[in-house]
């Protein structure tokens, strides 16, 4: 794809699902222990983003959760626009959710079909749904019934390579009231370490009418700009780049979308204990160094040495010591030359 191309899809500053308008086309991939309200409020004080999300949630359970005690479910008044991601393996599972999601005052659902997690497959879930198109159509069908709020689906390009397999599957998507397509460019079976393939994205947005987003690979603007180039995608989402760069975001929004300021140096200490501190707003006491490990283990990769940062945190036994171990390493990693 040329470059005339990227500048067009530059131009696309956002993408309109019913009501809800995405702004810029900057999404948050749902990631387990890691799509809280402490990281979504990191996020949304550096900008950029365009929907939030939550962790995925277990239809089944969703409907027992209590909203002032889940820690799945916290959410803070600012954090709009927040798409809830359902893990769904029956049909049955379907309407108590949705009616839930709805009393959470959702402003999207997403569905989970791409998860590789073996306990989740095991499930019947996440990318084993793929697998059956007949169970899917009628989860969708059923979603599509109790709810007139924006319905994506979250997807994987499949098992294998099996272009007319994934054609259908997703026009099928599509046929049944999906809004919104995004695709993690990698088979099921693929390692993070694989690099992802980018134009299968661009082969699923040539079968569809409805928009498709790109997911997979997105650490840095250049990535972005070669992700777009390769797929002609709609849209962008971030996963891991998220974690490691909270402020990843309102750099892309800027250099691909033309939208905010240009982002300056980060302060990543200052950043790294703005997350302890809304982790303590968000969390009971003792659901925080769980979520403050997992956090570190990908902020940790801004750091040439930041194995020494993580494994410092990873072996704390409370949020303080934590903090503490942080702060020394952030004292002597930053430190000018000759200083350590």
């Amino acid at each position: 794809m040329t470059i005339s191309c990227v500048l067009s899809m530059d131009k696309m500053q956002s993408i309109r699902l019913k009501g809800l308008k995405i702004s810029p086309p900057l999404f948050l991939a749902p990631m387990a222990g890691l799509t809280h309200s402490a990281l979504r409020r990191l996020i949304l004080e550096q900008g950029g983003i365009g929907l939030l999300s939550t962790e995925m949630l277990s239809a089944k359970r969703l409907p027992m959760e209590n909203a002032a005690l889940s820690p799945y479910l916290v959410r803070a008044p600012q954090e709009i626009p927040l798409s809830y991601q359902l893990l769904v393996s029956r049909v049955e599972e379907v309407a108590p959710a949705i009616a839930k999601l709805h009393a959470l005052q959702a402003e999207a659902i997403d569905l989970n079909l791409g998860c590789p997690a073996p306990t989740v497959r095991r499930m019947g879930a996440g990318s084993r749904l793929m697998e059956e198109p007949a169970s899917v159509r009628a989860i969708v069908a059923e979603a599509r019934k109790h709810t007139d709020l924006p319905l994506t689906a979250k997807i994987r390009l499949g098992e294998t390579l099996d272009e007319d397999k994934l054609r259908d599957f997703c026009r099928m998507l599509e046929g049944e009231g999906i809004d919104l397509l995004s695709v993690h460019a990698r088979l099921r079976g693929e390692p993070f370490v694989r690099k992802p393939r980018w134009p299968w994205v661009g082969k699923v947005k040539g079968w569809v009418n409805i928009p498709v987003v790109a997911n997979g690979g997105i650490f840095s603007v250049e990535d972005a700009k070669n992700c777009l180039a390769q797929s002609g995608a709609d849209g962008l989402m971030i996963g891991r780049g998220a974690a490691i760069s909270p402020w990843i975001f309102a750099e892309l929004a800027h250099a691909v979308y033309g939208k905010g300021k240009e982002v300056g140096e980060v302060s990543k200490p200052a950043l790294y204990l703005r997350f302890i501190e809304l982790l303590e707003e968000s969390f009971l006491p003792e659901r925080r160094l769980g979520r403050l490990k997992e956090f570190s283990h990908y902020f940790a990769k801004n750091y040439p040495f930041g194995h020494h940062f993580a494994s410092g945190v990873q072996s704390s036994g409370s949020v303080d010591q934590a903090r503490e171990r942080a702060c020394a390493f952030f004292a002597k990693s930053e430190a000018p030359a000759g200083d350590h």
